[in-house]
């Protein structure tokens, strides 16, 4: 997911110089980072049905167990990325792990959800630390554009592994014992990955010019949180309720007072001038709205398998590959595609490919517990985003000049990850809010007994339909199963559909947006000037 988080990237010497000293090391150091903070992120997705059932969740506490970490990691990267400048990556990459390892092993002792929370927070904060970190570090440590490009794909490839592999690890131990041996394993790579950074990695730093800026921060924080707070517990504790809206106005104050802050800041995390640019900003839009929609797809699909239908988590993982895999066995296809298509091409295709998946994904039943229609969508997802995930800062970073690439390139990954955090809590917000209207509806029609209706309409209540339909056979409220299941599959087809429209308004403003742009071509670095990491990522794409 990120690739850039607001660091300074070291100076670019020469192609041809030689090899700086710990390079091997470092390389191996960052790829077992990132790869550690992104199973820690994927970790919950196949798990979700087993939190539900052991932890007796609902709703909205499932959706804070995925938009804990994605929040953490929104609202600090920038900072960290700072104090990574700052202080030194290799300690900030070990910090980071040293949060993953508590993180997780509260996670794993979790008594009860709101417990998980706090370790998945913790994870997050962790990995939001260990992502730019670890780029950096690697940077700093090659000599060419061409021993860098080698260097990030490698990290690039990690970073999809981890992806790829959580989901299977999770359902693996949820097969043979409980999620929390997960967690221990999650424990045991974080430590291993540390004692890696410290025997091997070398120390960095880029202290010129960087100073943190605590108003933006506090604000921006602040703000988010609220919004998210108040967006995800809207849909059970009631939209008009006073905590929902007292949080609301608070939030939006925040990220009012945020945008006055940066305007006026001297070092701002956040450079709102980028803005007026209509490429850029084009570009920005969409890496939020799509990047919703690919991760509110994936929250959709964990939660209709797993506590809705409670499917075994194994099925789950095996899905999860056909959304994540893409991303990984197409680095080198995508990769070549930027030397000679356009970005924006590549990236209104990648949205539109999601788009159609999310759509497909509508016409689910959600009494079929079977794999087969989940195949195509998830395959259409997962190879959409991988045409879109580097395409969108391609071109967010031609359409600036030369000397605003670093900012760029950190502003679109932090809205990029915020679209990530924006998926769950937008989707969850969607299908709890029609799912329990849709209950509501169909409990008023039905001729259940006495006692069964009252007790199915009081845990609704308290619960919302997704604790209706765990509701064990013959226990009070359970004869209301069939009703719940049927409006949680409303709900979750409302969800898709949804993230189908997000995805193909994102295609629509690229190809609209986009018109008669023309990117900003700069010669190769020097030695006398620094290189923004992520124009080495991603090839420049062809004119358009």
């Amino acid at each position: 997911m990120t690739l850039n988080n607001g660091t300074t990237t070291p100076q670019g010497p020469i192609a041809g110089a030689a090899r700086k000293p710990g390079y091997a090391g470092t390389l191996a150091a960052a790829c077992g980072a990132v790869f550690v903070a992104q199973v820690a992120n994927a970790l919950p997705a196949s798990l979700l049905g087993l939190f539900q059932q052991d932890l007796d969740t609902h709703g909205s506490q499932l959706t804070w167990i995925t938009a804990a970490f994605m929040i953490a990691v929104v609202c600090f990267e920038f900072t960290f990325g700072i104090l990574g400048d700052l202080f030194g990556r290799r300690k900030l990459v070990a910090a980071g792990t040293a949060l993953v390892a508590t993180g997780s092993t509260v996670a794993a002792l979790a008594p009860t959800v709101q417990v998980l929370w706090i370790g998945t927070a913790l994870n997050g904060l962790g990995a939001g630390a260990m992502f730019p970190g670890s780029l950096t570090a690697i940077t700093a440590v090659t000599r060419s554009m061409r021993e860098r490009a080698h260097a990030v794909a490698l990290w690039s490839g990690f970073l999809s592994a981890g992806a790829a592999v959580s989901p299977l690890l999770g359902g693996m131990f949820a097969k043979v014992g409980s999620w929390r041996g997960s967690f221990w394993v999650l424990v045991a790579l974080a430590v291993a990955s540390m004692v890696i950074t410290l025997a091997l990695a070398t120390e960095s730093k880029a202290p010129e010019g960087r100073k943190f800026d605590v108003s933006g921060q506090i604000t921006f924080a602040a703000g988010l949180i609220l919004v998210l707070y108040g967006a995800v517990e809207g849909p059970e504790s009631g939209w008009t309720s006073v905590p929902v809206m007292l949080s609301l106005t608070l939030g939006i104050c925040f990220l009012a007072g945020f945008v006055v802050v940066e305007l006026g800041a001297d070092s701002p995390i956040f450079d709102l001038k980028l803005f007026r640019n209509r490429a850029f900003t084009v570009s920005s839009v969409v890496a939020v709205i799509g990047m919703l929609a690919f991760l509110g797809a994936c929250f959709a699909m964990s939660m209709w398998m797993g506590p809705v239908q409670h499917q075994d988590p194994m099925r789950v993982a095996i899905l999860f590959l056909l959304l994540q895999g893409p991303a990984f066995l197409l680095v080198p296809a995508v990769s070549r595609l930027l030397h000679r298509v356009a970005a924006s091409w590549l990236l209104t295709s990648g949205f539109a490919l999601m788009a159609i998946g999310s759509l497909l994904f509508t016409r689910l039943d959600v009494t079929d517990p079977g794999l087969a229609p989940f195949v195509t969508p998830a395959l259409l997802i997962g190879i959409g985003f991988a045409l879109t995930v580097s395409s969108v800062t391609a071109v967010a970073l031609n359409s600036v000049p030369p000397h605003l690439a670093g900012m760029a390139s950190a502003t679109t990954n932090m809205l990029r990850d915020l679209g990530f955090a924006l998926g769950p809590v937008v989707v969850g917000a969607v299908a709890l809010s029609n799912a329990a209207t849709a209950f509501a509806a169909n409990l008023a029609g039905t001729y259940l007994p006495r006692d069964q209706l009252a007790a199915a309409r009081g845990i609704a209540e308290a619960g919302g339909p997704i604790a209706v339909n765990s509701l064990p056979p013959g226990t009070p409220g359970s004869a209301a199963h069939g009703l719940a299941l049927d409006a949680l599959g409303s709900g979750f087809s409302t969800a898709f559909l949804i993230c189908g429209i997000a995805a193909a308004l994102a295609a629509l403003l690229t190809a609209v947006g986009m018109i008669g742009v023309r990117p900003h071509h700069s010669p190769a670095p020097s030695a006398a000037e620094p290189s923004p990491t992520e124009r080495d990522v991603v090839p420049q794409p062809a004119a358009e």
